[in-house]
């Protein structure tokens, strides 16, 4: 199964810049998109990276910096996925239910309405991010064909907001969550909720 992770590799994850310096930012981006890379290859994809910029990968990669949509729209072919490079908590479970739907488009949401990953097999679907994306690729889906959907903690876990890396630290085996307890993350407890803070 052919899989386009799509990665911004010139200045990611700006929404930490309150918790992580630019360099940190790149770094910590670099470990969850080894996590998804891996597993990926375990749920026997074949990963494909869409770089907006060149970087050193083992993966074969294109570099298209136009905005996500157009680029994810240039790379989309009949049974091609599509996963996020900020899911850490994927596992090779969690991206296989996705590769063994059987419907036409299958999608998996995020936990604020955007689309974590999906797969088509339907030449005419193509995407539409941001602004609640998910809602948009399960009626455009459903206008051409069949669609399903994965309820999927793992997969719909994106790491965005420094709130986002509770989950991480929570439920991380990888890359990424290794990265963030040698960087001195931990967990503390704030006013009776889980929160993060750093050595």
């Amino acid at each position: 199964m052919r899989v386009v992770v799509p990665f911004a590799a010139n200045d990611p994850k700006t929404r930490l810049a309150s918790v992580l310096d630019p360099e940190e930012r790149r770094a910590f981006s670099r470990a969850m998109l080894g996590d998804v890379l891996e597993a990926v290859r375990e749920a026997g994809g074949e990963p494909e990276l869409l770089a907006t910029a060149p970087l050193d990968a083992d993966v074969p990669m294109t570099v298209d910096d136009r905005p996500l949509t157009e680029a994810v729209n240039a790379a989309l072919e009949p049974e091609t996925a599509v996963v996020m490079a900020d899911l850490p908590l994927a596992t090779p479970e969690a991206i296989e239910a996705l590769f063994d739907a059987s419907r036409e488009v299958v999608l998996a949401p995020g936990r604020g309405g955007g689309t974590n990953a999906l797969l088509s097999r339907q030449p005419g679907f193509r995407v539409d991010y941001h602004d609640g994306s998910f809602l948009k690729h399960r009626e455009r889906a459903g206008e051409l064909g069949s669609v399903g959907v994965i309820d999927s903690h793992r997969l719909a876990t994106d790491i965005d907001e420094p709130a986002d890396l509770v989950e991480l630290l929570i439920h991380g085996e990888g890359r990424a969550a290794d990265w963030l307890r040698d960087a001195g993350f931990e967990l503390v407890r704030r006013e009776s909720r889980l929160a993060i803070g750093r050595e």
